[in-house]
């Protein structure tokens, strides 16, 4: 077979542009150290990266929306424990002024000043905000959720946040549970089965249900004893007896509060030992919705430490499968320059002969 000078000049230019090339590539995942810059270099490797880092990223996300659940959730346990304190102080005033050997009519009259304070820092505590959202309010978070009276203005909605893959969990607690009493059940301070809409068919269907709960909850409170005496005048709600630890219907707290004051006003001595059942249930039932969100908030610190393991062992992977090995790069470049340098060197003496030389 005959050898051609365009044969040996195209071989040559071949073999350059290939030793160009490799050194290229190697230049390049040493300014990178990355062995894998686009999916040709390894497709294999190169999907399992990109599905690493979308399950990171992703990850990550749920991270932020747990951080976001657990400042809501921390600050609601904080209202909750000024709250409990409120109660337990009024608890202390009732007994003190529940029997005449320790008070008489002046005194209850200046013990129902203080009280009256508490109801009013009771309400301020049903009000709080958290940034610009009040979260006790149910879904309505730009609404100011009690009145100056204790009427409640927000829902009873469960706000949640996805923090796994198909997992959710509240960051709030309606305050008509807290402060009303209202869907305590065995399973917690959340009435089994309810979940976020998501669109607002399924909106309208939560406010029937609703709608459908509060009158069942009206029938049951015509069973309920009212309060006796004038700490019964202030509403013509009634105050359900049962305690919510039992799994019963719970108390309206600032019923208690505004009847317990009334009683203390009008020198209503059995008025006052009566509110001190109410008070026994009304920190019950701060304390089971304290729990509650405790309760939460150790699911969130579980969920943000295998989370963040999730972050590192999705790193983990993604760096064996792109990084590259420093060791035998460097020992890849020099094979590849001496290999460009010999290259050169013979190509030249291959295609050193010019026309010129032919022509003398």
């Amino acid at each position: 077979m005959r050898i051609a000078d365009k044969m040996q000049y195209n071989q040559v230019t071949k073999n350059i542009s290939k030793n160009r090339t490799d050194m290229s590539d190697l230049q390049n995942q040493a300014a990178t150290q990355k062995r894998v810059n686009k999916p040709s270099d390894d497709p294999l490797a190169a999907a399992k990266v990109l599905s690493a880092r979308t399950e990171e990223r992703g990850n990550a996300q749920f991270v932020k929306n747990i951080n976001n659940a657990k400042s809501f959730l921390e600050f609601s346990d904080q209202s909750l424990g000024e709250l409990g304190d409120m109660l337990v102080r009024a608890k202390e005033l009732a007994i003190s002024q529940s029997s005449d050997a320790s008070a008489n009519e002046q005194t209850r009259q200046v013990t129902s000043q203080e009280i009256s304070q508490i109801f009013n820092q009771a309400v301020n505590v049903g009000n709080r905000k958290l940034g610009d959202r009040y979260i006790f309010g149910g879904f309505k978070t730009q609404t100011t959720p009690f009145d100056k009276n204790g009427q409640y203005f927000g829902d009873d909605g469960d706000m949640k946040l996805q923090t796994n893959k198909d997992a959710f969990i509240a960051m709030n607690i309606p305050g008509n549970k807290i402060f009303l009493g209202e869907g305590f059940h065995a399973e917690g301070t959340l009435r089994p089965g309810t979940e976020t809409p998501k669109t607002p068919a399924e909106l309208n269907d939560v406010r029937e249900k609703e709608g459908e709960y509060y009158r069942l909850r009206q029938e049951e409170n015509e069973n309920t004893v009212q309060m006796r005496g004038p700490a019964s005048v202030y509403s013509d709600e009634k105050i359900s007896s049962k305690d919510p630890v039992t799994q019963r219907t719970g108390v309206n707290v600032f019923e208690v509060l505004k009847g317990l004051e009334i009683s203390l006003k009008t020198n209503d001595k059995e008025g006052v030992q009566q509110a001190m059942d109410y008070l026994d249930q009304s920190i019950n039932q701060v304390i089971q919705s304290r729990a509650e969100v405790g309760s939460r908030i150790m699911a969130v610190n579980s969920l943000t430490e295998s989370l963040q393991k999730a972050i590192v062992d999705n790193k983990a992977t993604a760096s064996q499968l792109e990084d590259v090995d420093a060791f035998q790069l460097v020992s890849d470049i020099n094979k590849t320059d001496s290999a460009l340098k010999a290259t050169l060197e013979t190509s030249g003496k291959m295609i050193q002969p010019s026309l010129l030389d032919f022509l003398r």
